[in-house]
């Protein structure tokens, strides 16, 4: 089967077309991202502007993702979009779009849940059996979710206050690195002294797999805020401790949800742990979680580093994996600013709106 998936949740135009074949495997029939470089100036991504860019890209996008496919819409099975969580400005064109076009085309329609998209793109890339655990690291979500189906997600821990992408921002903010923030702090920190600055573990040693990043930002400024005005290789050393604080916690945290995710599948042999979001392109995150997945029977997961950002082949490949089940929406499907995983997970204690939702 053939779909095609449209991405508008953030700052990324994306239209793909993906092949699901009947043993489970898939194809990319085409690829197309396209970044939209007005945020930087504003610190952040500014929704009207990522809405009107959407708007204007989108419609030549999906002419090139076909074009690129050497398919017409009839040949499609399907047409997939994100449906939510996102800014839903930019939400509202993909899918708008999305139903037109399979209206048109006459083809159903599946409203993905982005996060959905994230947890499936390891079925693609490794033909990964269920279950498995996830850990999604992105601007808006970090969490630790047992994928054991699809449509079947188990939230195991959450932030309860800042993303972790979002944290990586507000460092490279507060430190004068621009936007976006992670690849930034991650360049920044090669030529510096993570152990300069003693920077806080937040929640270390704590039985429940959760993160808690406020109190890191926090201290990164008071360190910063002391050494002022900052030199060059202050900078550096400042953005190598918080990234070093950060995968000292992501590797602790990660302890914990693996622990917890064995005892609950103690008779599967081949253990996952996928890490997937914007934030799993940080090469150093990576190399912690390769090591410590080794030391607790684990094998890590870590799809290419285009397929981890935000992309349409993975809405593609999660409309695949929901059609082949049966599963399409209505052409009223809404689009939604929040749309948990684990929809019966209980609010976190002490977390706010994001991370009780995320």
């Amino acid at each position: 089967m053939k779909v095609l998936g449209i991405e508008t949740s953030c700052d990324e135009t994306a239209a793909a077309v993906v092949e699901r074949l009947p043993d489970g495997s898939g194809r990319i029939l085409s690829d197309i991202i396209l970044s939209q470089p007005d945020h930087a100036d504003f610190g952040g991504v500014v929704p009207e502007i990522a809405a009107r860019a959407h708007v204007e890209a989108l419609d030549g996008l999906i002419q090139a993702a076909m074009a690129g496919a050497n398919i017409g819409f009839g040949d499609l099975d399907a047409v997939a979009a994100t449906a939510g969580p996102g800014l839903i400005g930019g939400v509202i064109v993909g899918l708008t779009t999305a139903k037109a076009v399979a209206v048109a085309s006459g083809r159903p329609l599946v409203a993905v849940n982005h996060l959905e998209g994230h947890a499936l793109t390891a079925r693609y890339t490794d033909r990964l059996a269920f279950p498995y655990l996830l850990l999604l690291v992105s601007g808006g979500h970090t969490q630790f979710v047992a994928v054991e189906g699809v449509g079947r997600y188990r939230r195991l821990g959450t932030t309860i206050d800042d993303a972790l992408g979002e944290a990586f921002d507000k460092a490279a903010k507060l430190l004068g690195l621009g936007y976006p923030g992670g690849p930034a702090v991650e360049a920044a920190a090669k030529s510096g002294d993570g152990d300069r600055f003693a920077l806080p573990r937040p929640l270390r040693g704590r039985p429940e797999p959760n993160f808690s990043l406020s109190g890191l930002k926090t201290a990164l400024r008071l360190a910063a805020e002391k050494i002022a005005p900052l030199s060059d290789q202050d900078v550096a050393d400042l953005a190598a401790s918080f990234q070093a604080a950060v995968t000292d916690t992501v590797a602790d945290r990660s302890a914990k949800a693996m622990a917890l995710f064995a005892s609950q599948h103690p008779d599967l042999n081949d253990r996952a742990l996928v890490i997937a979001g914007g934030v799993a392109a940080n090469q150093a995150i990576r190399d912690t979680l390769t090591h410590e997945a080794a030391n607790h029977g684990f094998r890590l997961v870590a799809p290419p580093q285009r397929l981890c950002a935000d992309n349409a082949v993975m809405i593609a490949w999660a409309g695949a994996e929901r059609l082949a089940l049966g599963l399409t929406d209505p052409l009223d499907a809404p689009a939604r600013p929040r749309w948990p995983l684990d929809e019966l997970a209980a609010p976190v204690l002490g977390a706010g709106a994001k991370g009780a939702k995320a």
